[in-house]
Order: C-alpha cells, then structure tokens, then sequence
C-alpha cells in the first residue's frame, strides 16, 4: 500500500485539479493574489497528506501532517468563499462542486485522523 491508496489523497488530488482548473478562469487581477493562495492551500492539504503518510511510522509526525493537512483544507474552503463573496468566482455550479468536495475532504480527514490516533492508542 502507499499514500495513492488513501480515499482522502485521491479526493484531495480531485480538489486540486478541479481547484487549478478553476483558478485559471478568474479575473487577471486574481492571478496574483487569490488565485495563487488557492492553488498553494489545495496542494499543500495533498502534500501534507504524502508526507505524513511517508511519517506513518511515527505517531506524532502523521497525525501532525493530518492537522497540517485540515487546516490547509479550511484555508482552500476560505479562499473559496474569498472568491465566492467578490464575485470573482461567478460560475455558481463551479462554486457549489468545489465548495462540496472540500467539505467532503475536510470531514474526511478528520475521520482518518480520528482513525489514525485510536490505531495508534490501540498499539501502546
């Protein structure tokens, strides 16, 4: 098994690309500024996600990158409304798949990481 395996990467790997895509279709003046943050947040919940997995082995480090890993979701989902509420982001369909994938992720992450800590509660 390896981190490509875990339901909360591919998701979050979906998230990315619907993200970029989406991004690429704001207004110039976006580009520099929420439209960068955006990108930046929905790549580092996935980055967070391989990285603690390749620190699995130490209880601490994964559930660590877990945290890392829902907060940069939340920072995506805040973005996402950022972009939502100044009308930068018209396309409500788009708006409304998105907004739901990330949620979806959060509330997937926080399940792996509540898993995650009993697995390891259970090893002591």
């Amino acid at each position: 098994m390896n981190y490509k395996d875990l339901e909360v990467w591919r998701l979050a790997r979906e998230v990315v690309i619907e993200v970029h895509a989406m991004s690429l279709q704001l207004p110039k003046f976006e580009q520099f500024e929420e439209a960068q943050q955006i990108r930046r947040s929905s790549k580092t919940t996935k980055a967070c996600i391989v990285e603690g997995y390749g620190r699995r082995r130490y209880k601490q480090d994964w559930i660590k990158f877990l945290v890392y890993a829902i907060s940069s979701n939340d920072e995506t989902l805040d973005h996402l409304e950022n972009l939502w509420d100044t009308h930068s982001l018209t396309d409500e369909a788009k708006y409304t798949a998105i907004e739901q994938n990330v949620k979806l992720l959060g509330k997937k992450l926080n399940s792996f990481l509540q898993a995650v800590e009993l697995q390891h509660q259970s090893i002591k």
